[in-house]
Formats: C-alpha cells, sequence, structure tokens
C-alpha cells in the first residue's frame, strides 16, 4: 500500500489506559494533554499490537468525565439537572424541529433551579430563622445558633440568606468545574451558535460556549429572583410598606422576564458577527438587575422593624412550593401531550426505547429527584434540630423542642416516592420473573445454534453461556418499568399540585392533625419511612461511588449513566455535568483529518467511543471522507443511542455515517455483550441479512465464547468476553485490513450533504 494507514482506537466507557489500547508497554503521547491524548507506540520497547501490520494510535478521554469519587459527588447533586439535560435531547424524531419540547424543558429546568433555592432557602431562613432561633429549647447549648438569637428578626434572616446565595454560587463552580478542559475547543466565527440544534452533523452542534453562559445568567436571575420573592413577601407579611411591594412586583417583573427569554431558541441563528455580543450584554444587565434587587432586598430586610415575634412557618414559603410543584405538574403534563403528538407523526416512535416517551419520563425523574433530596434535605435539619423527632403535626416532639414545621407538600413528596420506589422496585423483580422464561429460551435457541451437540463435560459450561446470553438481554425488558414510573410520579406532583385550589395534602393533613384516629399515626409513619428512603437513596449513591473503585462491573454501570448524561451539549440547564463531547468530537475530527491529509484512517470505537467516532464522521470536510473507514464494536449506536434519542441519533443519522464514508463499516457484535449490539441487522454468519443494500454487510456477529471445552494448548475453558475486549478477537484484524484496503486516498472528494438520510 503506496499511503499510510493509521488505526485510530478510541476506548469505551470507564476508560482504559493507553497501554491497554495498544497491547504496548510503554507508549507516548504524540498530540492532546493529560485530559484527552493521543498515544502511540514507542518505538524500539516491545513489539507493536497493530492488526493487520497497520501504525496504531488511541485516544485515550476518559479523564474528561473525571474519577469516580468527582462523578459520584456530580450525580449525587446535579442529577436533577443531568436528568432535565437529556431530556430535551430524547424527543421523538418527526423529521422536523422539535416544537415547544425545547422550551418546556428549558422552564422545567428553571423550576428545578428555583426548587434548589426554595429547599435552602427552606432550611436557613425558614427553619434555622424564622422558627428555630426564637425558641430557647432550639439553640440551647448550641453555640452556632444561639447567636443569631441576639440578632434583630431582620438582620438575622438577611444574613441566613447569604447561605442560599452561596449554594447557588456552588451549583455554579460544580457546574463549571472543568468547562475548560471539556468545552475546549471553539468553532470559526460565525458557527458558535448555528441554527443546528436539530442537526448533529452541522459545524457549530458541539460549541454552546455562549448557550450555557446565556442559561447561567437566566438560572442566577431566577435564583435570585425567588430567594428575594420570599425575603420580600416575609417582609409584607410582617410589615408592609410601599417600598417592599415596588421592590415585590419589580422582582416578578424580572422573573416574567426569565421566562420570556427561556421560550427563545437555546440556539439561533446569528444575523451578524456582533450578535452574540449583543446577546450576552442583554444576559449581563439581567444579571446586573438580578443582584441589584437582591441586594436592596436583603437591605431592607436588614431595617430594625419591630414585628410580632413569628409564629409558625415562614409566611409565603410553604405557598411558594405548593405553586412551584403546580407550576412543574402544569409543564409536565404540557410536555407529555406535546410528546404524544410528535409520537404519533413519528415513524421510530414503535421500535424506540420507552415507545418515544423518553422526554417526559427523563423529564419526570429530575423533577421527582428534585423534591426527593429538596425533602430529605429540610427534614434531616428540622430532625436535628428538633433533637431527634421527624417533625409531624400528627403528634407532638417528645423531647419538647420547637414546633418545627417544614412544607408540607415537602412531605408527601417523600410520601410519593416512597409509593413510587415500593412499586417500581416491585414492577422491575417481577418484568425479571416474568421475562426470565423467555430470555432463557432464546438463549437456548442462540447457544444450540453456537455450540451444536456438545460433550457431556461442555454442559454446565453450556448453562454458563446460556445465562450470560439470558442476562445480557435483561436491559431491553425495562421499558414498561419507565412508563409505570412516568404515571406515578404524575399522579403524585398532581396530588401534591392540588393544594393551589385547597383540596390538596396539607389540608388532609390539618385534618388529620386534628383527630386521634390512627389514620394520622399511619400517614405520620408512611411519611417517615419516605423520608428514610430518600436518605437511602442519596447513601446508596455514594456508596456505589465507593463500590465502583473495587468493582469493574460497578465502575462501568455508574460510567454509562454518567457518559450517557453529559455526552449531550448543555442546551437546557447550565448547572448540568460539562459536555465532554464538546472537546472529545471536535478533537477526534482535527486529529482524523491531519492524518488523512498523509493517507487514510481506520476508526477504530469501541463501546461509547464508536458514538463518539460516529459523531466526529458528521463533522469531517468532504474531501477527508474517501480516506475514512469506520469499526464499530460492542457499540451502543442502536441499542441505546437509535433507540432513545432517535431524532439525533437515529437511524436517518446512522444511514447518513454509512453514506459518507461509501459504507466502509464494519460492525462486530455478541449475544453475550450487555451494551452492544447490531447497528442494521441482527442476523448470524451465513444469513441474509434483514436489511437490503450494503447496510446489510455492515454487522457481523461474534460467536463468545470461542468453544466450550478446554483447548488441547490451554488449562481452562475460553472466556466469555461479553463486552470487553474485542480487538484480541481474529476478525477484528480481519475487518481491520479488509476496511484499509478499501481506502481510496486518491478518490475524488464525497458530496456527503447530497446523500438522503434514509429512514
Amino acid at each position: 500500500m503506496a499511503h499510510e494507514v493509521v488505526e485510530l482506537r478510541v476506548h469505551g466507557v470507564s476508560g482504559a489506559t493507553a497501554e491497554t489500547l495498544l497491547d504496548h508497554p510503554v507508549v507516548i503521547r504524540v498530540a492532546g494533554d493529560d485530559n484527552a491524548g493521543f498515544y502511540r507506540p514507542r518505538p524500539g520497547f516491545g513489539p507493536d499490537g497493530a492488526s493487520g501490520g497497520l501504525r496504531t494510535e488511541a485516544y485515550r478521554w476518559g479523564s474528561l468525565t473525571a474519577g469516580a469519587a468527582v462523578r459520584t459527588l456530580s450525580l449525587l447533586f446535579l442529577l436533577p439537572f443531568m436528568l432535565i439535560n437529556l431530556a430535551v435531547w430524547t424527543r421523538p424524531a418527526t423529521g422536523g424541529a422539535g416544537g415547544i419540547i425545547g422550551p418546556l424543558c428549558r422552564l422545567l429546568a428553571a423550576t428545578l433551579t428555583a426548587s434548589y433555592v426554595l429547599s435552602v432557602v427552606g432550611v436557613t431562613v425558614d427553619i434555622v430563622g424564622w422558627q428555630c432561633v426564637p425558641y430557647r429549647p432550639c439553640t440551647h447549648g448550641r453555640g452556632y445558633l444561639s447567636w443569631l438569637g441576639e440578632l434583630p428578626l431582620g438582620l438575622r434572616l438577611a444574613l441566613l440568606a447569604l447561605l442560599p446565595i452561596g449554594a447557588l454560587r456552588l451549583l455554579w463552580w460544580i457546574g463549571e468545574r472543568s468547562a475548560r478542559a471539556f468545552e475546549a475547543f471553539s468553532a470559526p466565527d460565525g458557527q458558535g451558535s448555528a441554527a443546528g440544534e436539530d442537526r448533529i452533523d452541522r459545524p457549530g452542534f458541539w460549541n454552546d460556549a455562549l448557550v450555557v453562559q446565556r442559561l447561567r445568567a437566566i438560572h442566577v436571575a431566577v435564583g435570585l429572583g425567588v430567594l428575594t420573592a420570599i425575603l420580600l413577601g416575609a417582609q409584607i407579611h410582617i410589615h408592609p410598606t410601599p417600598v417592599s411591594y415596588v421592590l415585590f412586583v419589580a422582582v416578578w417583573f424580572q422573573l416574567a422576564a426569565c421566562v420570556v427569554l427561556l421560550c427563545v431558541p437555546a440556539r439561533h441563528t446569528r444575523e451578524g458577527p456582533g450578535r452574540g455580543l449583543v446577546d450576552m450584554r442583554g444576559m449581563r444587565a439581567l444579571q446586573r438587575v438580578a443582584i441589584g434587587l437582591t441586594l436592596l432586598a436583603l437591605g431592607y430586610t436588614a431595617l430594625p422593624f419591630a414585628p410580632d415575634p413569628p409564629r409558625g412557618q415562614l409566611p409565603g414559603h410553604e405557598g411558594a412550593v405548593a405553586a412551584l410543584i403546580g407550576v412543574q405538574a402544569g409543564l409536565l403534563g404540557i410536555l407529555v401531550v406535546t410528546t404524544l403528538q410528535q409520537r404519533r407523526r413519528s415513524r421510530t416512535a414503535a421500535t424506540s426505547w420507552l415507545g418515544g416517551l423518553a422526554t417526559p419520563v427523563f423529564a419526570t425523574a429530575a423533577v421527582a429527584s428534585s423534591y426527593g433530596f429538596a425533602a430529605a434535605l429540610v427534614y434531616r435539619v428540622a430532625d436535628l434540630l428538633d433533637r431527634g423527632a421527624i417533625p409531624n403535626p400528627a403528634r407532638p416532639n417528645p423531647a419538647g423542642g420547637p414546633p418545627l414545621e417544614p412544607p408540607v407538600p415537602y412531605r408527601w413528596a417523600a410520601l410519593a416516592g416512597l409509593v413510587a420506589v415500593l412499586l417500581v422496585a416491585a414492577a422491575v423483580l417481577w418484568r425479571i420473573a416474568t421475562t426470565r422464561r423467555r430470555r432463557r429460551r432464546l438463549a437456548d435457541e442462540i447457544v444450540a445454534r453456537d455450540f451444536p451437540d456438545p460433550s457431556p463435560d461442555a454442559l454446565p459450561r453450556r448453562v454458563t453461556v446460556r445465562e450470560t446470553v439470558a442476562r445480557a438481554a435483561v436491559a431491553d425488558q425495562f421499558g414498561p418499568i419507565f412508563t409505570i414510573f412516568l404515571v406515578l410520579s404524575l399522579l403524585g406532583v398532581t396530588t401534591v399540585a392540588l393544594d393551589l385550589v385547597g383540596i390538596g395534602p396539607a389540608e388532609l393533613s390539618r385534618k388529620l392533625a386534628d383527630t386521634d384516629g390512627e389514620a394520622a399515626t399511619r400517614l405520620a409513619l408512611a411519611t417517615d419511612v419516605g423520608m428514610y428512603v430518600i436518605g437511602l437513596v442519596a447513601l446508596g449513591i455514594v456508596a456505589l461511588g465507593l463500590l465502583s473503585y473495587r468493582s469493574e462491573e460497578t465502575r462501568r454501570t455508574i460510567a454509562v449513566i454518567w457518559d450517557l448524561g453529559t455526552f449531550w451539549p448543555r442546551t437546557v440547564h447550565p448547572f448540568a455535568p460539562p459536555c465532554y463531547a464538546e472537546r472529545a468530537v471536535p478533537e477526534l475530527a482535527k486529529r482524523i483529518t491531519a492524518m488523512a491529509a498523509q493517507g487514510g484512517v481506520v476508526l477504530s470505537g469501541h463501546s461509547h467511543g464508536s458514538v463518539l467516532t460516529a459523531a466526529a464522521l458528521l463533522q469531517l470536510p468532504d474531501t477527508v471522507l474517501p480516506r475514512v473507514a469506520l469499526l464499530t464494536h460492542g457499540s451502543p449506536l442502536h441499542r441505546v443511542y437509535a433507540r432513545l434519542c432517535p431524532a439525533f441519533l437515529g437511524d436517518g443519522t446512522l444511514y447518513e455515517v454509512g453514506n459518507r464514508i461509501g459504507w466502509r463499516w464494519v460492525n462486530l457484535w455478541r449475544d453475550t455483550d450487555p451494551i452492544g449490539g447490531p447497528i442494521f441487522s441482527a442476523h448470524r454468519p451465513n444469513e441474509p441479512p434483514r436489511v437490503a443494500g450494503p447496510a446489510g454487510a455492515v454487522d457481523r456477529r461474534l460467536r463468545d465464547p470461542r468453544g466450550l471445552t478446554v483447548d488441547p494448548d490451554d488449562t481452562v475453558p475460553p472466556p466469555i468476553h461479553q463486552h470487553w475486549p474485542y480487538h484480541t478477537d481474529e476478525a477484528y484484524a480481519t475487518a481491520v485490513r479488509e476496511l484499509a484496503a478499501r481506502l481510496d486516498p486518491d478518490a475524488p472528494p464525497t458530496d456527503a450533504r447530497t446523500t438522503s438520510r434514509a429512514s
């Protein structure tokens, strides 16, 4: 071959060392940095582990998704924001724009920020400043709280209001912790805000710096506006003045402006070179107004008025929580209806995961997790301050502490969370049990074709292989479970939202609290259990992070969730974890372009690395495409992404990838792989493809394991590889050689834009 062909390997989730990727003991970095770099075997230090004699190179991007500890903390604190950001990318494919799904998700994202601020306000300003400090049993022996009792009420509330501001700033810091490393590549001028929100092949798709800055300014204004409205509402209750009313109305105008701005598309076409600059000037003006009103509210709150001693809850806080839940219930209802309408117009909804309802499922999960963590936080703090009894109006405090009263909607959110967790857990066990026989039957058919007439000593090994194949298909059975979760969560949110019309759980709680019946006691017990369940869920996330240090399977599971949630750009919530693909995809495209100028590139992507390689191919110039071939293995492109995100990585996009590279594409898959699978046709060797055209020749199934009995030159049976490794299989080296031979550096450029997208 006159030209040099490089095999570029890209690893999947949970990462891999460059030495493992290259099968070489000593490697050197030839491009990139410690966060994401390109490595090659160092000459003179052992044989090159190349496939078919080609030069090999590895792209290691695992450091972009951080370590297990950081990942665990981020999953705990940023989980609601990550879920709502993921929701917009899972909408049904309709062949056009997403309609109002984008604005609905952005509005829901803003309510999550508001909910976060309200929960911190509930702990600091309400529970501590308003309810706890005035009662000596609450501050007795607590020097860190008793000094607050010496301050006037207004000054005390103003000081404690600084903590929600600090909590908002903490979200900002966590969200942008690695932004410089993740989102390191900027598109050329004019592409940063391209109208490519619905096309993953647009040049500006992976550059969202301006979008994140814009959303961050709006969410900071929302968070500060909620805090300011709560403070001013309490002041109006205590000592109403014209100044408080004027500031209160100004804050609501600020929040209304945020709502309008969130309804504007997250990405829009620039009308001129300064469009983004003008837009950011407006965002900075909004942020300055929000900060100014917050400072005025803090100063006004700190004025030495002489109100009556406070009783009960902070005025307006419980109503704000109930109103916010009502708004979320309305938005979720509209989102479900809109998604169902788009689902009816989609030709892929029947084959997509969750039947095209993934968007409301993820949005509802974001709202549910947000209120679950908020309820756990408020009630755990109240539990600590009232000397050990979970506050509940159904029974008195045995320790004689103050009558702390967290908002009733939090109590019912915990109860709804308990019901949802129990029913979903039961549904999961039921689904696993009811599908076991069918999965084993299908696994028996697969094993019988692969290993006909096994010897008696191979029967135990055959059973092990059958169970491995059956377990690999478990994930495909959970679609109905998420639909059950959606229905239960919507019912829970709607029930709590009924407080707005006076017939909700708050009224029921008050009626039960005034009786001595068993219903109140049972309700209190169920609520307490709900609080503990939410706390156990949070502890479970931390435990999973700790287990991931020792268990490769646990680490891979967490990595799958993390990498899926942080793959897409942050066009909905700016405090979601940064998008690592905004660096990885353009970096891969740039490296491929540079190497293709000197020969050819066989792009090899394993697992999630195949998603990155496909996205990078969609960003390549037309002149480079004839020199590139694609090898995917253990790929979730169809099994996960095409079914979960059909509008962006659906079958049409996958066909476009094949068209762009002239169908120089091979995909290796195994029945034992719980993550990867076929992309176009799940046919076995010596069987005709299930789709016509060149797409039917892409998928090649590998038998796993290679055999059931011990080889004459070995001491143990061949291993069951499942998801890793693929590159050690002889079929992998054969595919690399075949693809390299099909590259033609002298071919004319292919105009991929003229290829039609298959449906």
